[in-house]
C-alpha cells in the first residue's frame, strides 16, 4: 500500500505507482470523490466521460420525465 505525508500547506506527493497507474503526469489535475462516508477516490481529470461509466448505481425504480418536471417545478417555486 502506498502513503504520503500531508504538508502544512496541505500538498501530498502521489507515490509515482499510484501516479502511473492513474497516468497521472506533471501539471495534471485529478478529483476527488467520496464513494462513502468517509472514504474518497482520486480519479483523473482529464479522462473522458466514457470512464465514469458505472460509478453510480442504477435507481431501484425508474424515473419518469413527468417525475422530474414535477421535481424541479417543485423546487423551482422554493426558490422565488
Amino acid at each position: 500500500m502506498a502513503t504520503s505525508t500531508i504538508t502544512s500547506k496541505g500538498q501530498v506527493t502521489i507515490p509515482v505507482s499510484i501516479r502511473t497507474a492513474l497516468g497521472l503526469e506533471s501539471g495534471g489535475r485529478i478529483e476527488f470523490i467520496e464513494v462513502e462516508s468517509g472514504k474518497y477516490a482520486i480519479i483523473p481529470a482529464t479522462n473522458p466521460i466514457e470512464n465514469l461509466k458505472g460509478m453510480l448505481r442504477k435507481p431501484e425504480k425508474p424515473i419518469s420525465i413527468e417525475d422530474m418536471n414535477t421535481a424541479i417545478t417543485k423546487q423551482g417555486s422554493k426558490a422565488r
